[in-house]
């Protein structure tokens, strides 16, 4: 057996040019990852520095913060998990890994849409599994479908869903989660579901998996909307019946998490108010660049019902979106990712934004961006 391939993550690489820019003394607008500028909430922030200074920490997964995440789902989904269902991990990259190290042989075939997170693909392949890739386009509002998943034959092992989606932002219907989770049931199809993005809609509750499919495992972080990406905090919540599975993964794969941040998670869940500002904030960069990306020339994107990005079609400008967004950030300093990292067939005419920063910066970057698009349409005449 050879060692996969693994694509490279190119808003990684731009990133890193970005900050070299930034060294050099370039002013840089981050839109490149989902990665949010406002910080964790005041009070979790407090209570780590209490923690520093009384507890020596160690290896430890905390019982409270495992007790908060399960009546977490109660209160916001209605559903009943307990908390030995629930692992605590270094974000939800982990998680992701240990979701799949549960549930599928060397060689399955997993189903996932496309557009989709490009550390899906990457990573099914790093662990020998086989990434089935369904094109969901404008018309599927780059989503996927039970009537798609349905069309394949033989039926995949499992399925990645996520809603709200990376890249695009778009949002599963409740009908559509539950025609998606009966196919499964019946086709013996494991759900990974990744949930990273909830608490950040715009168009009201976003249905969890387990409210349909208690079966399914899903991934779930601090780093979207309680704002602490930076802490390595996430989780994996699994069925009763592999309890067992995780546990011997997470003890010899990944241990815990770090413990102050598992002492700051704890408190993070009852910053509400703040949090929510938080929302209020991204909504309106929702607004404004609904508002002023059709005067730069790009109309046609994802709707945008979740998460914090803007994917836009640039066809009528490149059809090289590495290059096209490479040469964006070097002429006007605004880092933005390239559509290629999220689907290898059609991404060389797709970018990404990120409106995850303050709303100052988004005027910067759409002030700096307005005259480089009027040249971008010149050019592509």
């Amino acid at each position: 057996m050879t060692v996969p391939r693994i694509d490279p993550f190119h808003a990684v690489t731009l990133s890193t040019l970005a900050h070299r820019l930034a060294a050099e003394g370039r002013d840089i607008v981050h839109m490149e990852f989902g990665q949010p500028s406002t910080g964790a909430p005041k009070a979790a922030i407090a209570r780590a520095h209490r923690v520093l200074d009384s507890d020596s920490m160690g290896y430890w997964e905390s019982p409270p913060l495992k007790a908060r995440i399960a009546r977490h789902y109660q209160e916001t989904y209605g559903v009943t998990v307990t908390p030995e269902q629930i692992w605590l991990t270094c974000g939800a990259s982990p998680a992701f890994v240990m979701a799949l190290l549960c549930c599928f042989p060397v060689g399955a075939r997993v189903a996932l849409a496309r557009p989709g997170y490009v550390a899906y693909r990457n990573t099914l392949r790093a662990l020998h599994l086989e990434p089935v890739e369904i094109p969901c386009g404008p018309d599927a509002r780059f989503q996927l479908s039970a009537a798609a998943l349905a069309a394949l034959d033989p039926p995949p092992a499992g399925v990645i869903l996520a809603s709200p989606a990376n890249p695009t932002g778009t949002v599963l219907s409740a009908g559509e989660m539950q025609a998606i989770t009966a196919l499964c049931r019946a086709r013996g199809i494991r759900i990974i579901s990744d949930e990273i993005y909830h608490g950040l809609s715009y168009v009201g509750p976003v249905r969890s998996v387990l409210q349909d499919e208690p079966e399914a495992l899903v991934v779930n972080s601090f780093s979207k909307y309680f704002s602490m990406a930076g802490w390595r905090l996430g989780w994996l919540v699994v069925p009763p019946a592999l309890i067992d599975a995780a546990q011997t993964r997470v003890g010899n794969m990944f241990l815990t998490p770090p413990s102050l941040s598992q002492h700051a998670g704890l408190v993070a869940f009852d910053c509400r108010e703040e949090l929510e500002g938080h929302v209020r904030m991204y909504r309106r960069n929702r607004d404004l660049m609904l508002e002023r990306l059709p005067a730069l020339g790009v109309s046609r994107i994802a709707p945008p019902d979740g998460a914090f990005y803007i994917y836009a079609d640039i066809g009528h400008l490149t059809q090289d979106s590495l290059a096209f967004c490479t040469r964006l950030l070097t002429e006007t300093g605004v880092a933005t990712a390239p559509g290629l990292d999220f689907d290898p067939v059609e991404g060389n005419r797709f970018m990404r934004f990120s409106f995850a920063v303050s709303t100052d910066r988004l005027e910067e970057a759409l002030a700096r961006m307005t005259p480089w698009f009027a040249r971008a349409h010149e050019d592509a005449r």
